[in-house]
């Protein structure tokens, strides 16, 4: 494979070199163990001083190394690690695609892979803001086994009172869940290397093509691949990336011989699913971050009335959205933001209503965005963020755009707005704060029925 294709052009031809069957679509491999060689002079037995793995290891046992995993990892390593990023392109014509391809290590779901990760670093103290709460939960259970301490990644004072330094991680994730709002990378990573710390940047909601954050400093990038790498709402998966260079490669190689006795590899068709996500990858998340843009554009000019739409379009939005949150908004930030995120500014972004019975109402409103959590589908989604979160403003509502035409959307929120105004603000009467004492049936769930409480830990 040339050595300089266009992202979109890796996506499909990545794989070619280890193409070993006729099939156009590659093929679904379940098995779990493989054969060893029948000839007795070809059996390696496993080295005394430990095993070594990456994508060259004979297939033994699928917790190891498996087909459809090795081949989304070698799919991912073009996208993750872009040509035009290289500082030469003599580095590009030496480059070995098949050994960048060991940098990068898939796990069954994102959460795994920050744990993974911790497990890695084993840090005394971790530098981390708000954002997901799922990967303050990962930090809790190391907390329980080891004391890490954290402090406010926006506080540079309190890294110092900790002692954050060598060994330590500063984890930054952006755009930021569930607001959309990005912060600089090359700024954290400039104070993470100063005091010989790790910095670590969860990029899911700037998948790759529309962010690197390698190139402004990071030493590992992390993907919930669950999201967009995944694309479709069907696989859960979680990515961990290091950096270009031996330093990056031992990280790795670590990693992945550590994934073998944590034992959270991808499943076999789940690395299948990701490799048919991954075709497609450019054209979704183009699509959707141009949708996103285009819908926090028409909002925003709705609320600050510098937007072109009718006057009563303008009050419709007035009465329903309070506030809105996207990269797209940070005016003051483009001197760095439009360097970072060139290719658009995520398809994610936030809302605050003005109370939260109308958050609780709105997403029954609409037609065309689905009320659920998670988020990177082709489908759009909407979810009252308190249905999974239990620490947000009960006014947030985060939404998720998909591949649809955006001005479709844009009506259906549009009229959703216009519902709400119908029904009127009922003000903030409920609650679900710790005074109240519901009774719960428990029962097993096959997906026939909504669900009706909130389901802490979701994404």
């Amino acid at each position: 494979m040339s050595p300089s294709l266009h992202p979109a052009t890796a996506a499909i031809h990545a794989d070619d070199s280890i193409n070993t069957h006729t099939d156009v679509a590659p093929p679904i491999h379940t098995s779990t163990t493989f054969r060893y060689p029948r000839d007795p002079d070809d059996l390696d037995p496993v080295p005394e001083e430990g095993e070594f793995l990456d994508l060259q290891t004979p297939l033994v046992y699928s917790r190891l190394t498996s087909a459809n995993i090795n081949r989304l990892e070698t799919i991912l390593s073009p996208l993750i690690f872009p040509k035009s990023n290289i500082p030469s392109s003599e580095d590009v014509d030496q480059e070995d695609p098949n050994e960048l391809a060991n940098h990068v290590v898939t796990y069954s779901s994102g959460l795994s892979a920050f744990h993974a990760l911790l497990v890695y670093v084993v840090p005394k103290v971790i530098a981390i803001s708000g954002g997901y709460h799922g990967c303050h939960g990962v930090i809790g259970l190391h907390k329980k086994m080891h004391g890490v301490k954290t402090v406010d990644l926006h506080d540079e004072a309190t890294w110092d009172d900790a002692g954050l330094g060598k060994g330590d991680l500063v984890h930054l994730e952006t755009p930021l869940n569930p607001s959309g709002e990005a912060f600089p990378i090359a700024e954290y990573a400039e104070k993470a290397h100063k005091r010989g710390a790790i910095l670590s940047v969860d990029a899911t909601f700037g998948p790759p093509g529309l962010q690197d954050p390698f190139q402004w400093g990071a030493d590992v990038v992390m993907h919930s691949g669950t999201k967009y790498i995944g694309g479709h709402s069907d696989m859960l998966c979680g990515v961990l990336a290091t950096k270009r260079g031996e330093e990056g490669l031992k990280m790795a190689r670590t990693l992945r011989a550590e994934r073998l006795f944590l034992g959270s590899v991808l499943g076999s068709l789940e690395g299948w699913l990701g490799v048919r996500s991954l075709r497609t990858l450019e054209l979704r998340v183009q699509r959707q971050s141009s949708n996103a843009q285009k819908l926090v554009a028409w909002i925003d000019g709705c609320l600050t009335g510098d937007g072109e739409a009718e006057d009563e379009e303008k009050e419709l939005v007035k009465k329903a959205v309070k506030s809105i949150s996207h990269a797209s908004l940070q005016k003051s930030d483009m001197g760095w933001l439009k360097k970072q995120m060139s290719n658009g500014f995520g398809p994610v972004f936030s809302i605050k209503t003005h109370d939260p019975t109308q958050a609780r109402s709105l997403p029954s409103n609409l037609q065309l965005f689905h009320h659920a959590t998670s988020l990177g589908g082709v489908e759009s989604l909407i979810e009252w963020r308190r249905m999974s979160d239990t620490d947000v403003d009960e006014r947030l509502l985060r939404v998720s755009v998909g591949v649809e035409n955006w001005e479709d959307l844009k009506d259906d929120l549009l009229q959703a707005f216009k519902a709400l105004a119908a029904q009127g603000r009922k003000g903030s009467a409920f609650s679900l704060g710790n005074g109240i004492t519901r009774e719960i049936t428990v029962a097993v769930q096959t997906g026939g029925e909504a669900a009706k409480d909130p389901v802490p830990g979701a994404v």
